[in-house]
């Protein structure tokens, strides 16, 4: 049904809705023409493989996952100085209210930043940088940001072959995160290839991280299958799966994750173009919703895969069918499940509910 616009109701009633998205990286948040001014104040314009916004979209045709990361670590390496984390933190919040995002939990990896590049970056810095973008962003956009520290599997698994493990980005990255809850830090994530790289390893970190009251959120089953996701519900002792699609092709861990109604934190778009599916029409999501499982949407890194949040919710319409209900089901699920604190937790629950009730009807 369209209206006298040409806009489609459903449209209008996606683009209005209140939202909350709890998987979505910081740097993969960073539009072109961002990377562009970075890379420009930063005197790294050689660092990228184009000097224009067409040319960076054409560098984001994923070949396989490793080429993503490649591009994913170039722009962390445009990011210099804590101005640098607020221009990106700043943006993310306008895209926020662009999309009537009210709440994000924004991923980002501090080890790449202090450890890995030899920035002069530390994490002082960079909780400065995050926590102004942040304090920029609520109070000129009314939007709220949480972060999620998350381990780097890449740095972890160096000589990934042989599967030899270093301790050191799983330990700082727990020691950031740590720190950083006093300054909106709710989660700790594991993140990057899974291939070769086995969860065990980080056991530890994961206990003292929800010792210490952070959700343990790893990404599991997307370029892995099942076993990814046992291991992160199992050796993890997983609050949400980061991704967890893959986890189709299990019944049993079906059954478990139905039962214990673990959170997954689907991105399809993001599958779609790093190859986890050949096409939107063979996503899992709507079986997995169907069954009963715990189902997010959210959009990854949307400049990346050419999305938003909003075209994720249309494409479920698109695509399969959904229903006004089922998106408004689905949007809720993302505010009861994310790790804002309780007194924000309820106020948003209370907008959305409010929303639902007076005017999603009249859309």
């Amino acid at each position: 049904m369209n209206t006298t616009d040409g806009t489609s109701t459903v449209s209008k009633f996606i683009q209005a809705m209140p939202k909350a998205e709890i998987h979505v990286h910081l740097m993969g948040t960073t539009q072109p023409q961002t990377m562009l001014e970075l890379a420009r104040r930063n005197e790294m314009l050689d660092a990228l493989p184009a000097s224009d916004v067409a040319g960076l979209q054409r560098w984001f045709a994923f070949t396989d996952f490793s080429h993503f990361i490649e591009v994913y670590l170039t722009i962390q390496d445009l990011v210099r100085t804590p101005d640098d984390l607020v221009l990106v933190v700043y943006e993310c919040g306008a895209d926020m209210a662009a999309q009537n995002i009210r709440y994000r939990e924004v991923t980002f990896t501090p080890y790449t930043h202090t450890d890995y590049q030899d920035k002069g970056l530390t994490i002082e810095d960079i909780m400065c940088g995050l926590e102004a973008g942040r304090q920029k962003a609520q109070r000129e956009f009314g939007v709220e940001v949480r972060w999620v520290f998350d381990i780097p599997r890449t740095f972890a698994f160096p000589e990934r072959a042989g599967r030899a493990y270093d301790p050191r980005p799983a330990e700082r990255t727990l020691e950031y995160a740590l720190a950083g809850r006093a300054m909106s830090v709710v989660g700790f994530g594991l993140g990057g290839p899974e291939v070769n790289a086995p969860l065990h390893p980080f056991a530890h970190a994961f206990a003292a991280a929800k010792e210490g009251g952070l959700l343990s959120v790893p990404h599991a089953g997307e370029t892995e299958g099942p076993e990814s996701v046992w291991g992160a519900v199992n050796e993890l002792q997983a609050d949400r799966i980061g991704h967890g699609v893959r986890a189709i092709e299990d019944p049993d861990l079906l059954v478990v994750l139905k039962e214990r109604q673990i959170p997954l934190e689907v991105n399809p778009t993001s599958n779609v173009c790093l190859h986890v599916y050949r096409c939107l029409a063979e996503h899992p999501l709507p079986h997995l919703d169907r069954m009963g499982l715990l189902v997010t949407v959210n959009s990854d890194d949307p400049p990346l895969f050419n999305t938003t949040l909003v075209q994720e919710y249309q494409a479920l319409v698109d695509e399969f069918g959904y229903t006004q209900a089922d998106l408004i089901r689905l949007a809720r699920n993302a505010f009861v499940v994310c790790g804002a604190e309780a007194e924000t937790k309820t106020r948003l629950l209370a907008e959305f509910d409010q929303w639902v009730a007076s005017e999603a009807q009249g859309l």
